[in-house]
Formats: structure tokens, sequence, C-alpha cells
């Protein structure tokens, strides 16, 4: 498996990662993981607890990643998620048409009876996601959103909460629906967008051995920049009947 390296030094990598690449080697998924890629890549690596994953993106969302090559840098890297000093932006395209920007600070835990899904609940861990819109097309918004927690599927289940799931999320609610009057190319571009419409875009963070602040961004990939211009067009061929213009 290739790792798409966006940065690399003696102490930490930053990789971009594709969809359909799971993270960590578990049920269904034993090999062929970013794990794998990165004890094959560099094998001192196996040395580091998890070999160096400190935070990770779920199997189809794409982007920025760091790893830790070394245990102090690992050590490090984990006290800085933990004290929310790692700021992690990402890209995604909700459904529905959001009129603002805003936070939902709501836990999650486990699904209570659906193992592999995550849930709103009270009992959960606290999550903490920010949200603004970056633009707006007939029944879709596209959103900038940054994390300040890091619970599994935190930005999916979240906006799922809101009544705004994800795109192409068939976990939480994401099915295809496309626009009145919308032409059959925008109809098959949103049915064969398999996979959540997000992106991790942004990674800041403070170098766990120099200290110094360092900053990576990685562009939306290819499939969702083509999911954009089939609503930014269908947006466009639409407006005159659009209410909230």
């Amino acid at each position: 498996i290739p790792l798409n390296i966006v940065y690399e030094d003696d102490d930490i990598l930053v990789i971009n990662k594709p969809r359909d690449l799971v993270v960590h080697p578990g049920a269904g998924n034993p090999d062929g993981t970013v794990l794998n890629a990165l004890l094959h890549y560099y094998p001192p690596i196996a040395d580091v607890p998890r070999a160096g994953i400190v935070h990770r993106l779920d199997k189809d969302t794409t982007g920025l990643m760091v790893v830790a090559k070394t245990i102090p840098a690992q050590t490090r890297l984990v006290e800085s998620l933990q004290l929310r000093e790692i700021t992690r932006e990402y890209e995604a395209v909700a459904i529905g048409h959001m009129t603002s920007g805003g936070t939902v600070e709501e836990p999650i835990s486990r699904h209570p009876t659906k193992r592999t899904h995550m849930a709103v609940h009270p009992m959960g861990k606290p999550a903490v996601t920010h949200y603004r819109i970056m633009e707006h097309f007939r029944i879709h918004t596209r959103l900038r959103l940054r994390l300040e927690t890091g619970r599994t599927h935190q930005i999916r289940v979240h906006m799922s909460h809101i009544t705004h799931p994800l795109v192409g999320d068939q976990v939480y609610g994401g099915r295809p629906r496309p626009p009145k009057g919308a032409s059959e190319e925008f109809i098959t571009a949103l049915r064969k967008f398999d996979r959540q419409a997000l992106h991790a875009t942004m990674l800041r963070l403070y170098h766990p051995i120099t200290g110094i602040e360092m900053e990576w961004h990685a562009p939306i990939p290819q499939d969702m920049v083509e999911l954009i211009e089939a609503m930014r067009a269908d947006f466009e061929a639409h407006k005159d009947d659009i209410d909230w213009l």
C-alpha cells in the first residue's frame, strides 16, 4: 500500500489518506491498512505503540493524519490531542439547506444495538464539532468543520443528529436525495458518490519535539471536486426557481 506522504522528519510523518483504506487492522480488515503500510515503509515504527498512530480517519474519509515515528513523539502527540492543542479541519457536503454555521455539542457513545455504529447518547463521551457554511447548493450545503474532540464517526454522527447527514453516508442516513427537476447527469453523479463526503483538509499542531507550530493543507480529492461541480451546475441551472435566494 503506497503512503501519500505530505511531510516527514525524524519524529513525525503526515500522510494524506485515500478513500477505502482502513487505519487499523480489525475485524474484516486484517491487513491492507495504514498500520501495515507504516510498518512496511518504516520498520522501526513497530516499537512505537499502535505503530505511531495517534488519531484515526474512517475507512472512506480522506485527508490528513499525523503519525509519530518515535515513542517520545507519540507520547507528546497523544497529550496534545487530549489537551485539544491539535487543530483538525474538514470539508464536507451535507444534505439539506443549512442557513448558518454553528456548534454541535452532544456526547457520543457506541450505538446500543448496532455495534459498528456510534450514536448521540447522554452517557457518551463529550464531543464538540464546530461548522460553518462554505457554499450553498439547491438542497445540499458545503461545510468547513473543526473538531474540538475526536470521537469515532464524530462529524458523521453530529451532522446526522442535526438532520443534515453527509452525502454518501449510508450508515448515518446520507442516501441520495436529488432535488426536483435535477438532470439525469446530476442524479447519476449523486448515486455514484458512494462514500461519506468528508475530507480532512487542514492539520495544525506544535511539533512534539521542537515545539514549533506547523500546518498542512490537503485539497479535496477528485471525487469530491466532481460532486461539488455537479451540485454547482445544478444550482446554476435552477437558480431562478430557488425560493431562499
